[in-house]
């Protein structure tokens, strides 16, 4: 997979709805995340945490597998119990910074919300489409609204099975059966892997080897859903796709670049969508496109809600985002087809176009209207293609994430290669 951008000339969660008032209701027996008492330190809500600190809070309510690359710098926590969820990383070990968000407060209460449990982690699986008539969040008949929007369990609340593990990797499994708005039943098994990717895997994605100096730490997850019913899945029927989301930390220097195919709209499509929650657009100094280099840039601070979406049209295979502050570049890569294929549209309404929905995505955290907030975070998304499948058919997505730490001007050198972008270009 190469997603050098040089070579190459709707759905999204309604946070606001989600994220106010989620009712809570009693804690089933059974449940796998352990309840702990006395309170999470403020220092642990509101600063910056290691990744040591992270970890060993986990550890408190949940049961952790660790990946650790060659020198033991380089590591990354996963749990089998939130559906093999990474939940943080580092590059340098135990001391170094945390990248996942987390919801420190929630894993504690040991609470099981009615709607969703936005306990956070660096990367989680999901599936699409979230909105519309083949959504799988609404039961047939209920109009689109948050009282009736609820997340799978399979995708919530429920462990994955651990199949296999090693020093730097680990794979889980899941079968499950859902129905979608429509009144189609979907039978199904995800195979899901989490491993650790080295500085060569790096140099064939991005077609560059990372200087000395450069700490890393990177992951990638390979997704399999499996078609395992008697039914065909169809643009009749509906189709689900897989949704990979990463929850950041977010600083007051952080912005998400987004690489585009150059072009007009009448030749390929709308460079992106812009969902501002408040039915306003995102104010233009928080978002600009740069036309001559092809990218779009997202500040990312955790601040102001809001989305922006790329169709498979426009999208490129990677994305990335900068941390000026900690002086953190990220890199993301995902499947992306060359052909052109639907992709899941998860507004929340009955859709004249269902299969066109986004390929990437970016969503910045922010207060709401009465002042709350449940992060801050940002994210990156990527969605495999609508899954056309029949009976024991599959359909694989590949999500990777790496975090590089170094002098600035290390880090110029990947942002001016892979983007033309000098890092004091990096803002808004």
């Amino acid at each position: 997979m190469d997603v050098r951008t040089k070579k190459y000339g709707n759905h999204f969660l309604i946070f606001g709805l989600v994220f106010m008032g989620i009712a809570c209701k009693e804690k089933p027996k059974g449940n796998t995340l352990k309840e702990k008492s006395g309170q999470t330190s403020v220092a642990r809500i509101d600063a910056l945490n290691s990744y040591e600190s992270d970890v060993s809070f986990l550890r408190e309510y949940m049961e952790i597998i660790e990946l650790s690359d060659a020198n033991g710098s380089g590591r990354v926590a996963v749990s089998p119990v939130l559906q093999g969820r990474v939940m943080t990383s580092t590059t340098k070990s135990e001391d170094g910074q945390s990248f996942g968000w987390l919801n420190y407060q929630l894993i504690q209460s040991g609470e099981v919300k009615e709607h969703f449990n936005p306990v956070g982690g660096e990367e989680r699986f999901w599936l699409g489409p979230e909105g519309g008539q083949f959504s799988i969040y609404f039961k047939p008949g209920t109009s689109f609204e948050f009282k009736n929007w609820y997340v799978p369990k399979e995708l919530d609340t429920e462990p994955f099975e651990v199949t296999e593990k090693s020093g730097n990797q680990v794979s889980f499994k899941k079968r499950m059966s859902l129905l979608n708005y429509s009144g189609n039943t979907f039978d199904l098994t995800i195979d899901r892997t989490v491993r650790l990717i080295n500085k060569d895997k790096v140099a064939n994605v991005f077609g560059f080897t990372l200087e000395e100096g450069i700490e890393m730490v990177g992951f990638e997850t390979e997704n399999k859903l499996t078609n395992v019913g008697d039914s065909a899945w169809n643009e009749k029927t509906g189709m689900l796709s897989i949704w990979i989301l990463s929850m950041l930390n977010p600083s007051e220097n952080t912005y998400v670049i987004l690489p585009f195919k150059k072009g007009s709209e009448s030749d390929l499509d709308k460079v992106l969508t812009d969902y501002r929650f408040s039915g306003d657009q995102i104010p233009t100094d928080r978002l600009s496109i740069l036309e001559d280099k092809g990218v779009v840039l997202f500040k990312a601070d955790g601040q102001n809600r809001g989305k922006i979406g790329i169709s498979q049209r426009r999208a490129l295979p990677m994305a990335a985002s900068y941390d000026a502050k900690n002086a953190v570049l990220t890199l993301a890569y995902f499947s992306l087809p060359k052909e052109e294929r639907g992709y899941v549209n998860s507004l929340w309404e009955f859709q004249d176009k269902p299969f066109a929905g986004d390929a990437v995505n970016s969503y910045n955290d922010g207060p709401l209207e009465d002042g709350t907030q449940l992060g801050p975070f940002y994210e990156i998304e990527s969605s495999s293609p609508a899954a056309e499948l029949g009976k024991n058919e599959s359909l694989i997505h590949i999500h990777g994430t790496i975090h590089l730490q170094a002098e600035k001007d290390k880090l110029e050198k990947i942002t001016k290669e892979l983007f033309d972008l000098r890092l004091s270009e990096i803002k808004i």
